[in-house]
């Protein structure tokens, strides 16, 4: 079954919601304390950086508040958040 669809139109019906505000909402994550998140999954500094690819002094500053994580970073951090059992396994 096939349907006629005018595509055309619905992009430019997109467009036109987007202009006026009624586009997708961008969802924005409450941010992670990653001190505890590695105090929850029993991880030292150095095997959650090496989990992570970041320097341990990077992982520093991110525990203490003094640098945020990158975007990529943060997501990965909500990740590991949410499903602990694929980085704990990479580790032990």
């Amino acid at each position: 079954m096939t349907t006629n669809r005018d595509l055309g139109k619905e992009l430019l019906e997109s467009i036109a919601d987007i202009k006026a505000g009624r586009g997708l909402r961008r969802a924005t994550a409450m941010p992670v304390k990653v001190s505890g998140l590695r105090h929850s999954l029993s991880l030292t500094q150095l095997e959650m950086s090496a989990i992570l690819g970041v320097s341990i002094r990077t992982l520093q500053e991110w525990e203490q508040e003094r640098r945020k994580p990158s975007g990529p970073a943060e997501s990965l951090l909500h990740i590991m958040e949410s499903h602990p059992e694929i980085f704990c396994s990479l580790n032990r």
